[in-house]
């Protein structure tokens, strides 16, 4: 009996000691504020019903149809006018050298031109209408056809037109090559860096940035995912995996609940780390996605997360977030 009582006795002091080393209630406040990250800017809402790969967006917008495309400057400017504190965009490598903003892999969805993006040069690019594509009534009306011409910008007018800004960039591709001609640009333009808040996507030209670029922060699908597991395994001593170290961790927000000292002392593990911590839609259910969307998931959002929050409608979601504050 004694050693049985000793043996729940010392269960007891480590649940305890876990407990004391993971709540919220104990930890202390963390300075900073809940801020957005805009996905592609502000840009037009589609259905989201069986999505893969290979489906056309542009082809499934939902009305009312907002007057900017994604990926451009205006839409960009929007989203920062809207209390954005970072905008994510796309990019590509162009055949002249430079990099082209856009989101798709391929230019016929949402164009009418034709091929990989990065198979073109910016002369091509620039003449392209990129509002062509864009339907809500299944190809009866194109209610943004011959408002796009010339307005899929260069990485290059972009950091011109806000260099004050903050962007998340994502690379599409596999290529490593792409995350050197990357780092090189901000190299040559070291004017332009501060605005890259951090890099994601593919696995090697986000790599090769990273390793290039003194203090930038990514994520790759792999090391998020590597990432969170390691700290669902681990957290609990406080341990941070190193796949979470100097980077961007997302985190879905039906998983947010499960990781140890969420959300404070988890955020704080992550600032210590070097990393920032960005709140993402959920993985299951009605409201899977990769944005919180709408007002039900914004309210969803602890008070005083120190983080980002993911999003592909901020005008939808801000109110909700700023009433939290």
């Amino acid at each position: 009996m004694r050693k049985r009582s000793k043996l729940l006795i010392g269960l007891a002091l480590v649940a305890a000691a876990v407990w004391a080393n993971n709540t919220s209630l104990l930890a202390p406040s963390i300075d900073g504020e809940t801020r957005l990250l805009a996905h592609r800017g502000v840009h037009q809402d589609f259905d989201r019903t069986g999505l893969t790969n290979e489906t056309c967006t542009a082809e499934r917008i939902l009305p009312p149809v907002a007057p900017e495309i994604e990926n451009t400057i205006a839409s960009m400017r929007a989203a920062f006018e809207m209390g954005a504190g970072v905008v994510e965009l796309d990019v590509h490598p162009t055949t002249d050298g430079g990099f082209a903003v856009f989101h798709d892999w391929t230019l016929d969805c949402r164009t009418n031109g034709s091929g990989k993006t990065r198979d073109h040069d910016m002369a091509y690019l620039t003449s392209l209408d990129i509002g062509y594509g864009y339907t809500f009534d299944g190809g009866r009306t194109f209610p943004l056809r011959g408002k796009g011409v010339g307005l899929m910008p260069t990485l290059a007018e972009v950091m011109r037109e806000f260099p004050d800004g903050r962007f998340l960039v994502n690379f599409k591709s596999r290529d490593e090559e792409e995350g050197r001609r990357f780092a090189e640009l901000m190299e040559a333009n070291p004017s332009w860096r501060p605005a890259i808040w951090g890099v994601y996507g593919g696995e090697e030209p986000t790599a090769v940035a990273v390793e290039l670029m003194p203090d930038m922060i990514g994520v790759t699908p792999k090391s998020a995912k590597s990432c969170l597991a390691g700290y669902l395994a681990l957290g609990w001593s406080g341990y941070v995996p190193a796949a979470c170290r100097r980077a961007i961790v997302l985190v879905p927000i039906d998983v947010a609940p499960w990781l140890w000292g969420w959300p404070d002392r988890f955020t704080a593990r992550m600032h210590r780390a070097g990393s920032e911590v960005v709140l993402r839609g959920p993985i299951a259910g009605e409201a899977a996605g990769d944005g919180i969307d709408t007002q039900q998931l914004a309210a969803r959002v602890p008070p005083g997360f120190a983080g980002l929050v993911w999003t592909n409608n901020i005008a939808a979601v801000r109110p909700t977030l700023d009433a939290m504050r």
